[in-house]
């Protein structure tokens, strides 16, 4: 993945070269090209549909959206279930959770999950509301956006620049509208499109006060690859294949009448009143010693079948993606089975999960500054993310698993393991809470018991009182 650099020299945030964005941004724009494609063959614009023929042929056009179900599929699973927080340390982080909540933060790593998985790479926007101290966080394309780092082995981010064209009525890009994040101010510039223009600066700069670049990156992987990118040219082989396969069925039926021994008329007027008589009443009357027959090309199905079952698992295999709708995966498949069939998946899973994750450092420090919880931004460490696959549970099994496990680990770890808990400090509170007030209930209970003597013996007693009376007066 290419990486954007700039001399740390060299750089002022302060006094930022206008040319030198410009330069940047007509660089990205040349760099992220083909990821357009990808965008195109997410929302199912595939190469087949461009495909030309002889307009007198049939010429049917499929396209079949392995990529779309790929991305799908990898994204549900990562991100399908919302993200929860713990804290290891003794800070309370329930204003930062609150402040998460506000700025629907599930919604915005669906998002990024989605980019993540067609684009490679995901960019998400963290600023305040405007008119409210409160801060918020938008997923924005990462067509348009890039990180540019200092050219030091540690890569420290410098800058991110959000840019987005403005056109004149025939379409050409004439100024370009670059908002620039730097560590502690945020640019909103107007570039013209011309290197040799003056492009002098004059805009003025804004404290942001989030102590970071508001602009924050998130990787598939390494290489910034998206899930099913590489696996284009077996999407287009497949298209190709099937759109064949129901080209011929339509060459099939329009097939070639040839007759032997007859024609269909004396002249051209003739001819033509015959074939649509023929058309009409699918009835056609010849001599004895003639005959009529389709000229057709006959069509290897199975073969076609055999290539079609092969390049569809190779899409699958490839990318690591499994088909859900597969017959391998069964209803009665059994947890550990069915972890084996998801290796591939989950193993780019937790590569998507580790990338996820030093993003997220950036945006807890970036709401810890805004929100002056110094005590987190010191350790941002401490707030740890936990990620729970999209897949259908066992609960029975998952149940006697954790249970079998209560000695061994903590009970916090235990409940980050239940699906349907988002927040496991406070499930664990609660959990605190009703043994306390069982025990309440327990000891005043006891304590009732023990101050209240049962009605039986207090009537045995009276009983005994009564029948001791009884003897002595019978002496």
């Amino acid at each position: 993945m290419y990486r954007f650099s700039y001399p740390a020299e060299k750089y002022d945030e302060r006094n930022l070269d206008k040319k030198i964005i410009l330069s940047l941004i007509t660089k990205h724009m040349g760099i992220i090209s083909h990821k357009f494609k990808n965008k195109r063959y997410y929302e199912g614009h595939h190469d087949i549909l461009n495909r030309k023929r002889d307009k007198d042929l049939p010429d049917v056009k499929i396209v079949c959206n392995h990529a779309k179900d790929i991305t799908d599929t990898a994204t549900g699973y990562f991100m399908g279930n919302a993200i929860t927080y713990s804290n290891t340390d003794d800070g309370d982080i329930e204003p930062l959770l609150s402040a998460f909540d506000d700025a629907d933060v599930d919604d915005v790593d669906a998002d990024n999950a989605q980019d993540m998985s067609i684009y490679g790479l995901a960019y998400e926007y963290v600023y305040a509301k405007q008119g409210e101290a409160k801060p918020a966080i938008k997923n924005i394309s990462p067509l348009s956006t890039f990180i540019v780092v200092d050219d030091t082995i540690e890569e420290n981010e410098l800058f991110g620049v959000y840019y987005w064209p403005k056109k004149d009525d025939a379409g050409n890009t004439v100024q370009w509208v670059a908002t620039v994040t730097t560590q502690n101010l945020n640019w909103v510039l107007s570039i013209e499109n011309d290197p040799n223009a003056a492009n002098t600066l004059s805009e003025t700069p804004t404290e942001h006060h989030f102590g970071g670049i508001q602009i924050i990156e998130y990787l598939n992987n390494k290489e910034g690859i998206g899930d099913f990118e590489q696996q284009i040219p077996l999407i287009d082989a497949y298209n190709v294949l099937m759109s064949d396969r129901v080209t011929d069925k339509e060459q099939f039926i329009d097939a070639i009448l040839v007759l032997y021994g007859s024609i269909l008329g004396d002249d051209e007027e003739e001819t033509k009143e015959a074939q649509n008589e023929l058309r009409k009443k699918k009835l056609l009357e010849l001599p004895a010693d003639a005959k009529a027959e389709y000229l057709t090309r006959a069509m290897d199905e199975a073969g076609a079948e055999t290539l079609r079952k092969a390049i569809k698992e190779d899409i699958y295999n490839f990318s690591h993606v499994p088909n859900l709708t597969d017959e391998n995966f069964a209803g009665n498949t059994s947890g550990v089975a069915m972890e084996y069939k998801l290796l591939g998946l989950e193993m780019i899973t937790k590569v998507k999960e580790r990338y996820y994750k030093k993003g997220l450092q950036k945006r807890i420090i970036l709401f810890c500054n805004f929100l002056n919880l110094q005590q987190l931004c010191q350790d941002a460490s401490s707030v740890i993310p936990t990620f729970s696959r999209s897949l259908p549970k066992n609960l029975q099994e998952l149940a006697n698993t954790l249970y079998s496990m209560k000695d061994l680990v903590s009970m916090k770890t235990l409940i980050k393991q239940i699906p349907f808990v988002e927040d496991p400090d406070k499930e664990l509170e609660d959990l605190k809470e009703q043994k306390a007030e069982s025990i309440k209930e327990q000891q005043m209970l006891f304590s009732q018991g023990y101050n209240t003597p049962p009605e039986d013996d207090e009537e045995e007693e009276t009983g005994q009182q009564d029948k001791a009376k009884e003897e002595t007066s019978k002496e």
